[in-house]
C-alpha cells in the first residue's frame, strides 16, 4: 500500500503545501463545473471559472505554458458561454442545445488549427518545445480549445471532444506529476460519456416534443 501511495503521490513532497491545496480545490470546482454541464446547469460557468483561475496561477509558476493558456481560454469562454446560455433567441426561450452545423465545422478546424500554430509559436518563443510533452500539449490545447468553445454555443459534439481530451490527459497529467489532476480527468472522461448521452437523449426528447 506504502508502494502504491508513493508511486501516485511521491512527486508532491517538493511542492508547498498551499498548492497542493489549491490544486484539490481546483479540482473539486473542476468536478462540479462539468457535472453541472452534463446536467445542462448555469452553475457550470461560476464553477469553471474558479478552478480554470486557480489554475492559471498555479500552472503559471510551474511553467506550464499550454496547460496555463487552456485554463485562461476556459475562463474567457464561461464568460462566453454564461452569455450564450442566457441570452433569449426569441421573447420566451434561451440558446438550445442542438447539433454542429456545417458553418460550425468549419469553424472548429479553423480553431483547431489556429490554436496549434499559436501554442506552437508560444512553446518556441519561450524555449519549451523540448520533447514529446510539448507535441501532446499542443495538440490537446487545441482539441480542448474547440471543445469548450462548442460547449459555449451548447452543442451536442462538444463531449465528443472532451472525451478525447480527458483520455489523452490522464497519463499525461500523471507523468507530468499532477496526480490530483489526472484523477480530475479521468472523472471528467466519465462524466463526459454521460454528458454526451444526457445531451443526445435531452435533443432527442426535444425533436420528438416539437
Amino acid at each position: 500500500m506504502n508502494h502504491i501511495f508513493d508511486f501516485l503521490f511521491s512527486q508532491y513532497s517538493d511542492y508547498e503545501t498551499t498548492d497542493i491545496i489549491l490544486e484539490i480545490v481546483a479540482v473539486i470546482f473542476g468536478f462540479l463545473s462539468v457535472w453541472y454541464s452534463k446536467q445542462n446547469k448555469l452553475l457550470v460557468f461560476p464553477t469553471g471559472m474558479l478552478s480554470t483561475l486557480i489554475f492559471v496561477y498555479l500552472l503559471l509558476k510551474w511553467e506550464l505554458l499550454g496547460d496555463m493558456m487552456i485554463n485562461a481560454y476556459y475562463f474567457c469562454m464561461s464568460v462566453y458561454g454564461w452569455y450564450i446560455w442566457t441570452r433569449k433567441v426569441d421573447a420566451t426561450h434561451v440558446t438550445q442545445i442542438s447539433k454542429t452545423t456545417t458553418k460550425e465545422k468549419k469553424q472548429s478546424i479553423a480553431i483547431f488549427i489556429a490554436t496549434l500554430i499559436f501554442v506552437f509559436i508560444v512553446y518556441r518563443v519561450f524555449d519549451k518545445w523540448n520533447g514529446w510533452v510539448a507535441y501532446v500539449d499542443t495538440v490537446t490545447t487545441a482539441i480542448f480549445f474547440v471543445g469548450m468553445w462548442l460547449m459555449a454555443r451548447r452543442k451536442l459534439e462538444n463531449w465528443i471532444l472532451w472525451i478525447i481530451g480527458d483520455v489523452i490527459s490522464v497519463p499525461l497529467y500523471f507523468y507530468k506529476g499532477f496526480t490530483f489532476t489526472s484523477f480530475q480527468y479521468l472523472g471528467f472522461t466519465a462524466i463526459a460519456i454521460f454528458g454526451y448521452l444526457a445531451w443526445k437523449k435531452h435533443l432527442n426528447n426535444n425533436h420528438q416534443t416539437a
